[in-house]
């Protein structure tokens, strides 16, 4: 008996240790797995700054700086955070990087030396090179093109994308019938049997793609648009208009949209469009460090979401294609494409790359509002004749065009005024002004994003934009006819940008000095909103959006 009894335990034992054993190689071998995929994480630890600086682009034996199709960090789901304390500090999988000019990479990326140059391949003109001075052979970081973003979509090609959108692309089909959908589509023959305009009432035919179909549309917008503004929801993130700063554009709107009496009604059953008022930069800066990823933001979005559709039956209806928000913050595309993605999205990061959608979306102008009470201080310029200056530029070295377009042109030719930051005193901002003023053409070069202020700065001083910024869809680009007061050089022809500049006729500089002029009434923000003025514009692109997207059952 004591014999059978040691046996069992034994048995016992082995069995346990086989289990054990087995249990461990999966583990192991699933770690393993793990670290071949995604790499090492590393959540608390940071390696030293890395410094990088940029070699001379005039040296014969470098191939110039491809900067065409680089990844923009904020593509990705991982968190992205620039304001760390330096200014052009990014983080790639969460190790802090420092660089004296911006290079894009891609993340769980090592690096491991801390003195590095930038340089380009000639074996490879796709990538560029991060070296280490006093690395071993092979210790170099390859940042090459992103393949699956392509090539930069051109203006030309947007107009192609806008065309094929307002023949081919519609809303979810309604689960029930309305009689403003009825309306809407009453709407859209009528703006598409515009007859010819004789009469423009003082518009410039030239400045849009169609003056009688957008005058058209206008005018029934104005007779027959209705718009519910939802009452849920706490201040600041709803129902707070902060008018001043960069991000202005949401909070203007938000103010004159809920103060106004003649699109606005109580009634939601009578509504056309239904807005959510909701302030981005407030979501992005109230609500602690709990809630600083863009999915933890978006999430608080949706929860909004999911509270006005289980309130109202509107929502559900259309599954929000008749909802619109407007949003300036930098994240506006990425917290809102999911929980959105039937809605009309009017966003100043207009990035036809990262998701924003000709034809649905809208593009809203960024407009940096210094005094709240006096939206249209220093409004105008000098006379072509006057501006003795081809170019300016001056801002901070945000994003990777920036730093190159100075490194190419800064203290190059008297007539191109290309700077970095300016100092931050009264004297530097007047002089900043004055440029502007004095200049025939304004370098509107994307910083962090695609949109900068820069686009409306411009357009006010009456300095005709050149905007360099790949895959950026300008405001109002369903009705404007950007080209024709508006020059666009791709970011990879910065080295040839005053070849480009001075190859425009006289005669062509001049006609589109006086179409920006024109075009001012478009871009201006007024106390009280007047015809034609910056929230009536915005408004219009949702009003036109939703009147071409809509679809009945």
């Amino acid at each position: 008996m004591r014999i059978r009894i040691i046996t069992g335990l034994e048995r016992f034992h082995l069995s346990d240790i086989r289990r054990l054993l087995l249990g461990t190689i999966v583990t192991v071998g699933f770690v393993v797995l793990l670290v071949q995929c995604f790499g090492i994480p590393s959540f608390y630890w940071s390696p030293p700054p890395v410094k990088v600086s940029v070699i001379d682009l005039t040296n014969s034996n470098v191939t110039q700086v491809s900067v065409m199709n680089y990844i923009n960090l904020s593509d990705d789901e991982e968190f992205v955070k620039r304001d760390l304390g330096r200014e052009n500090a990014v983080v790639i999988s969460k190790e802090k990087v420092e660089f004296n000019v911006s290079v894009i990479g891609r993340p769980n990326i090592s690096l491991r030396k801390t003195k590095m140059v930038v340089e380009s391949s000639e074996s490879d003109p796709t990538s560029v090179l991060v070296r280490g001075k006093d690395s071993r052979k092979g210790d170099v970081l390859s940042i090459r093109r992103h393949k699956r973003r392509g090539a930069a979509v051109s203006i030309s090609q947007m107009n192609s994308l806008l065309i094929q959108s307002l023949s081919s692309f519609k809303s979810p089909k309604p689960r029930w019938s309305s009689a403003r959908d009825s309306e809407m589509l009453s709407v859209r023959s009528e703006i598409e049997k515009a007859s010819v305009l004789h009469d423009t009432l003082g518009l410039s035919a030239s400045l849009y793609r169609n003056i009688s179909k957008f005058q058209r549309s206008y005018d029934l917008m104005e007779r027959k648009l209705k718009v519910y503004v939802y009452k849920e929801g706490e201040k600041p993130i709803f129902h707070t208009s902060i008018p001043r700063g960069i991000y202005a554009s949401e909070g203007w709107f938000m103010k004159l949209m809920e103060s106004n009496k003649k699109f606005t009604v109580r009634d939601p059953r009578k509504a056309h469009l239904f807005y959510i008022p909701i302030s981005i930069k407030a979501l992005r800066s109230s609500l602690g460090q709990d809630f600083q990823t863009p999915r933890s933001l978006a999430d608080h979005l949706k929860e909004y979401v999911d509270l006005i559709a289980g309130k109202y039956k509107f929502w559900n209806r259309t599954g929000g294609a008749d909802h619109f928000l407007v949003a300036c913050h930098d994240w506006g595309n990425k917290l809102t494409k999911k929980t959105m993605r039937n809605s009309v999205r009017a966003l100043c990061n207009s990035n036809v790359a990262q998701g924003f959608r000709i034809g649905s979306d809208t593009a809203l102008p960024v407009t940096y509002i210094r005094s709240a009470e006096s939206p249209l201080e220093y409004l105008g310029g000098k006379a072509p004749s006057e501006r003795k200056i081809l170019a300016f530029f001056a801002g901070s070295m945000h994003g990777y065009l920036r730093p190159i377009l100075v490194k190419l042109w800064e203290n190059k030719e008297p007539d191109m005024k290309i700077f970095g930051p300016m100092p931050r005193h009264p004297e530097s901002k007047k002089q900043y002004r004055e440029y502007m003023k004095s200049s025939r053409y304004c370098i509107c070069a994307r910083g962090y994003e695609v949109h900068t202020p820069r686009v409306v700065e411009a357009i006010m001083n009456e300095c005709v934009p050149v905007i360099i910024a790949d895959n950026y869809v300008p405001p109002f680009f369903e009705v404007l006819n950007w080209e024709e007061f508006a020059v666009f050089v791709e970011e990879k022809d910065i080295p040839n940008l005053r070849n480009i500049l001075l190859s425009i006729p006289e005669e062509r500089y001049i006609g589109m000095q006086a179409r920006v002029k024109a075009v001012q009434q478009h871009f201006l923000w007024h106390k009280k909103a007047v015809k034609l003025d910056l929230f009536h514009m915005i408004l219009h692109s949702i009003w036109y959006s939703r009147v071409h997207r809509i679809k009945t059952r």
